[in-house]
């Protein structure tokens, strides 16, 4: 089956500091797996228009929490193009990017959560990957470990995060990436308002350790030790209430429970060799109203 390929150009309007800023960027978005269960269900349940739709949003979003108001002070690429290509990674990987191209796992795909689920989950990874599109790294000098948790730290700062992903003080390694290093950022943040944006700017085109004195005062090691010591210190903190029942309804749903729940049953009946009622264990009969 044919690659299904949408290329789309858009003008991004950025209005900052009482002028306007246009910025023409070509975005296109490819299934090459559309023959593919992962990419069938990427067609049914989230779409190149979708993507389209999403990319500029996420771009917007990439160069304001970056402080990047001018095309000066962004990454560009030959004729400015970022692609999104559906398509099987084999290492594994959910996403990953190539100079200007988010590649986007067919087979990860296939594992999204049910219904709008699997909207957010690609959204989330979508944020992370498009910030490797756009963030500075020092030509390839700055440690792997800073240039994921600054893509993690985009998504953490996104409305598309996913509850519980990160927690402040988790790791060994302020360098671990990932969620580790996104809490670490924000921490030093909280140090220096517009921390990391600064730290990104400074990385245009070199990754120097120094960086970290030069903004905060102290060495990166002092900051990951003092963040740690304040982190095993502070008193567990109480989530938001319901924020896991949203997250239930987004990314699981009662449908999906209810459908779910006879398979399980008939299963475990299987399993246990009780093909008769009389041979099941029984329940008085008793309904949860909410009203308990």
């Amino acid at each position: 089956m044919a690659a299904k390929t949408h290329n789309l150009s858009l003008l991004i309007a950025l209005s900052l500091l009482q002028f306007q800023i246009t910025l023409a960027v070509r975005l296109g978005a490819t299934n090459n797996a559309s023959s593919t269960p992962g990419g069938q269900r990427f067609d049914r349940d989230i779409g190149i228009p979708y993507t389209i739709k999403t990319m500029p949003e996420i771009a917007n979003f990439i160069w304001k929490l970056f402080q990047q108001p001018t095309e000066g002070d962004r990454r560009h690429y030959p004729d400015d193009v970022v692609n999104v290509i559906i398509q099987d990674l084999q290492d594994g990987a959910l996403g990953e990017t190539g100079d200007n191209n988010v590649y986007m796992s067919a087979k990860g795909i296939e594992t999204y959560p049910p219904g709008d689920g699997a909207k957010f989950m690609f959204t989330s990874i979508l944020y992370h990957e498009m910030t490797h599109i756009f963030q500075w790294s020092g030509k390839g000098t700055a440690p792997g470990g800073l240039t994921e948790g600054m893509a993690d730290y985009t998504v953490l700062k996104s409305p598309f995060y996913v509850e519980g992903y990160s927690t402040p003080g988790e790791g060994e390694r302020w360098d671990e990436g990932y969620g580790t290093t996104s809490r670490f950022l924000e921490y030093c943040d909280s140090l220096r308002k517009g921390f990391t944006p600064k730290l990104n700017k400074m990385m245009r085109e070199v990754y120097k350790p120094e960086y970290w004195k030069q903004l905060l005062g102290k060495d990166v090691d002092q900051l990951w030790k003092e963040y740690k010591a304040k982190s095993d210190s502070a008193p567990p903190t109480t989530p938001p209430p319901h924020r896991g029942n949203q997250g239930f309804d987004r990314e699981i749903g009662t449908a999906y429970t209810l459908e779910t729940l006879p398979g399980i049953a008939n299963f475990i009946w299987k399993l246990f060799q009780q093909p008769s009622e009389t041979s099941l264990r029984q329940f008085k009969r008793r309904v949860y109203t909410g009203a308990e």
